[in-house]
């Protein structure tokens, strides 16, 4: 086993937050390799169980990924809705999706959303109906940046307007509006391509606390980590692993949101971002353990 884990979002590191899929070959090739090798490897993200099984582990799989958790001491994992949902994934594919039901909205919430998208907001974004913990909007991948990150701001306020006058709990930037009992257990957290409607308690270093449980019962944890990820929150899975005392570094792959001061290393891939970053950092890290370069090489001379 390399002493080296991953743990990745999926939106912008891994998928296209254009397409929404592994658009980048050896992305797919290289988290095979690594997995393969004994690198355990975790994805944490907001997308729900069935984005994660369909565009993330499907592709994996067509890809040689149950042969590589064969291998001795491999190790996968997937946390979804950030932490609300979460699912092993071995060489059979993404296990039976186990799912937080004390971090779930009520249903008059869900469906007055639900309502809300369909009746005003339905032209610029779409109700994501795979979700079981939370509760995402997502833009939809025919409306540009511009025009959806108007009605995103609309759709916020409005949604605001209805969740607390249903008497839930809630926090939108600087509003906070509580609950009957005074308790705020809600927030509203907007992404560039989505808004989700959450659990406070739900973040990525819950989601990484709960990969690092899942791998500690089934080998040894390596000491040197990195996390990958394109927002400010995706900080907190290197916030994590950073409290457990082991050595780790977050990559940035969206620097230009503002990169945040750490008492561990933060790293940029040069002018790279998004998925041509994660594509770098997993090329870097391949070439770094000595992983097969001759078969990565024929993969991108078949186009593979």
């Amino acid at each position: 086993m390399h002493n080296l884990g991953l743990l990745f979002d999926v939106d912008g590191p891994i998928a296209s937050p254009v397409t929404r899929t592994i658009a980048i070959r050896s992305i797919v090739t290289d988290l095979v390799a690594m997995t393969a090798a004994g690198v355990p490897i975790a994805f944490i993200t907001g997308r729900s169980g069935d984005f994660i099984r369909n565009q993330v582990v499907a592709p994996l799989c067509d890809a040689g990924l149950g042969d590589a958790l064969a291998s001795h001491g491999a190790r996968m994992f997937g946390v979804f809705e950030k932490g609300g949902a979460w699912a092993p994934i071995t060489g059979d594919g993404m296990g039976e999706v186990a799912v937080d039901a004390s971090v779930a909205l009520p249903e008059p919430a869900v469906d007055g959303i639900r309502r809300l998208v369909r009746d005003r907001f339905a032209d610029t974004m779409f109700f994501d109906e795979t979700k079981r913990a939370m509760i995402s909007v997502e833009q939809r991948t025919d409306v540009d940046s511009e025009t959806y990150a108007e009605a995103q701001g609309r759709f916020e306020d409005a949604a605001f307007d209805l969740l607390t006058g249903l008497g839930l709990g809630l926090r939108y930037g600087e509003r906070v509006a509580p609950d009957a009992d005074g308790a705020v257990p809600f927030r509203i957290d907007p992404t560039i391509i989505s808004t989700d409607i959450e659990s406070v308690l739900l973040d990525k270093d819950r989601g990484a606390q709960r990969a690092f449980d899942y791998f500690a019962e089934r080998g040894p944890l390596p000491h040197r980590w990195r996390s990958v990820g394109d927002s400010r929150s995706d900080y907190k899975m290197a916030d994590f692993v950073h409290s457990t005392g082991r050595e780790v570094a977050h990559v940035d792959v969206r620097p230009a949101d503002g990169v945040l001061e750490r008492p561990y290393e933060v790293i940029t891939i040069g002018d790279e971002i998004h998925d041509s970053a994660g594509a770098e950092f997993l090329a870097h890290w391949r070439r770094e353990l000595g992983l097969d370069e001759d078969a990565r090489d024929a993969d991108a001379g078949s186009g593979a």
